[in-house]
């Protein structure tokens, strides 16, 4: 199914005791590039998640949020720091001494000193985590996907709409092709009139030079190409792959044989269908630089 670029999605979920939120976000990018917001503590997850991602995603700019807390902190302890505390009451002490204050040390007043206190952690299980992570991480992928499929689909539409409006441009064409060399034989007999007058025209050199304009301008190998590639476009479109680079390569082939096409028209009613070919082309590639 062809994706979109763009996508969301975001979880929140208490998972084995942890509270995760995970959110993923992504836009147009020419590969994929990744880049996490997350707890310090918890870097080592970082290349986990680009890694896993990938296996969904194989381009765009992705950005990760992420927070994780646990629910219950009985697996964490207070540890005190008995010397700093011991430090401070002296100090108030030494305080209270000097300036004749009223003595009114108390638990409280040294509990204020908010470094005399550290929370020791169990070391953490980094798989127990990360087992957790991807759980969270999954729903949120789901519904990023399906974000990306929903605007591919639309993408694919407008598109597929539009590379049918080229196949029937490149018909006019080949339908108008051959009117021009017939009008270049007319005006060229009629020229060739004016100019001999009652002399007798050579019909085999008017022919000959019918023939040479004839090849000069035909742009059925062009028109040709266009229509195989044409073909080649949708066959990619109904594939299972990312295919957003295929068909920016495909896309300058397109361009290239429209180009040339225009460059041989030497007629006004083919030079107007080329200008409209090379619009709708020019269309198809602003929306497939939205595909991954």
């Amino acid at each position: 199914m062809v994706r979109s670029m763009t996508g969301y999605g975001r979880v929140q979920q208490t998972v084995d005791g942890l509270n995760i939120l995970f959110e993923i976000k992504s836009v147009n990018h020419r590969f994929y590039d990744f880049s996490s917001r997350i707890p310090r503590i918890y870097g080592f997850l970082e290349d986990k998640i680009k890694a896993y991602l990938q296996n969904y995603i194989s381009r765009g700019k992705v950005d990760v949020f992420m927070t994780i807390d646990a629910v219950d902190g009985t697996d964490a302890r207070v540890k005190l720091n008995y010397g700093l505390a011991q430090s401070y009451i002296n100090a108030l002490r030494e305080l209270q001494s000097k300036y004749g204050l009223d003595d009114d040390i108390s638990v409280s007043a040294v509990a204020r000193n908010a470094d005399i206190f550290s929370v020791i952690k169990p070391p953490d299980d980094e798989d127990r985590i990360w087992n957790a992570v991807k759980t969270v991480a999954d729903k949120a992928i789901q519904s990023f996907v399906a974000m990306r499929e929903a605007e591919g689909e639309r993408l694919k539409k407008d598109i597929v709409a539009r590379a049918q409006a080229v196949d029937a441009l490149v018909d006019k064409v080949e339908e108008r092709s051959p009117g021009t060399v017939e009008e270049y034989r007319q005006k060229l007999t009629a020229h060739m009139t004016e100019v001999l007058s009652d002399a007798a025209i050579d019909e085999s050199r008017i022919l000959l030079e019918a023939a040479i304009y004839a090849d000069k301008i035909s742009v059925t190998e062009e028109t040709v190409r266009l229509k195989s590639h044409l073909k080649q476009f949708e066959i990619m479109l109904k594939g299972n792959e990312p295919v957003g680079r295929k068909l920016d390569f495909l896309m300058q082939e397109m361009n290239r044989e429209a180009n040339t096409i225009g460059s041989k028209a030497s007629d006004i009613e083919i030079a107007g269908i080329v200008v409209e070919i090379k619009a709708e082309l020019e269309k198809i590639r602003e929306q497939i630089q939205n595909l991954e």
